[in-house]
């Protein structure tokens, strides 16, 4: 039995049992993948698939067992292979964060600046996504880190590390009926159509239970995943925007922006890393880049298992802003 046989053995539970899928994913050829197959079957002494012709149409039972402990054994393979990695100071890899458009554009690049001037030779890939899909990337083990934000709720997907505080910010061009000095009350904003982010739509969102605590409705008239977009049409016109505060800068003088009323709860960015997975030391300086409140050995001590996580509050965006940039 061989780490390749393994690796082959998930590959083709992935890719739904279609071996040419799998083959192609693992950079091998459907002959060779289906012979290592074989000859993992006949050391192990049964199938772990079951054959209609020459596909594979379902995974046997002790196939199930086998593959759930092969993902156990090359994730310990992983670990061991980045920890030797850290322990020789490699300076070169690669790091996955996966992570919404708001932090990407606005949050992320002078954190992802300070590590490639620490780490030039590390490729830094972005994955741009809503936070539910962000986290079952992180859970399916296709990136080694998730940036995301929620409005109070620790997110469950991993180790999850509270970044800082932001708020919402209620948005119009200038020249709009609501455009005065005094920042529109729920009742207000309940009257206009609104412009946000795509989960605004849903029941569950802080943002329709904020209006909901108050008996009111709200006309959701345009939803994007990206801020720029929610900017774009706040200036067509198309409506009231409620975004980050961290997409509003000195660039949109044309827009006139307030702090949301104090119903609609602020929301808490975090960075969730992946249990019982060794990380690189460039994700960990990511993570203290975005988070200088965080001690990296404490971070490190609670990715190994040796501490509990007792992170300190999380400053607002505001204050932090001032302390990661170039």
């Amino acid at each position: 039995m061989t780490l390749t046989q393994l690796r082959y053995l998930i590959a083709i539970a992935d890719a739904e049992l279609n071996i040419t899928q799998a083959a192609s994913h693992v950079h091998a050829t459907q002959p060779g993948l289906s012979k290592q197959l074989k000859q993992l079957e006949d050391e192990l002494g049964f199938l772990l698939f079951v054959r209609k012709g020459r596909s594979l149409e379902s995974v046997t039972p002790a196939g199930e067992e086998v593959i759930a402990r092969a993902r156990a054994v090359l994730a310990e393979a992983n670990n061991i292979r980045t920890y030797a990695a850290n322990q020789r100071r490699e300076s070169q890899g690669q790091l996955v964060v996966v992570t919404t458009h708001t932090q990407a554009r606005f949050v992320l690049p002078p954190a992802i600046a300070r590590i490639k001037q620490a780490y030039p030779q590390v490729s830094v890939h972005l994955q741009q996504a809503a936070e539910s899909t962000a986290l079952d990337l992180l859970g399916a083990g296709d990136a080694d880190m998730a940036v995301v934000s929620t409005a109070g709720d620790v997110p469950q997907a991993g180790v999850a590390v509270p970044l800082y505080r932001w708020r919402r910010l209620a948005l119009v061009p200038r020249g709009h009926p609501l455009d005065s000095a005094e920042a529109p009350d729920m009742a207000a904003l309940a009257a206009q159509p609104l412009i946000s982010y795509e989960s605004s739509t849903r029941p569950e969102s802080s943002l329709q239970r904020a209006f909901a605590s108050l008996g009111l409705e709200p006309s959701i008239a345009l939803t994007a995943l990206d801020a720029d977009l929610i900017k774009t049409y706040v200036r067509a016109g198309l409506g009231v925007g409620l975004l980050a505060e961290m997409a509003i800068s000195a660039t949109d003088a044309d827009l006139r922006a307030w702090p949301a009323p104090k119903q609609i709860n602020e929301c808490v960015a975090w960075a969730v890393l992946p249990r019982e997975r060794v990380l690189r030391d460039y994700a960990l300086d990511l993570v203290q880049a975005l988070a200088p409140q965080i001690d990296k050995r404490d971070l490190r001590r609670v990715m190994e298992g040796n501490q509990e996580a007792k992170w300190p509050a999380p400053p607002s965006w505001e204050s932090l802003s001032q302390t990661i940039t170039i």
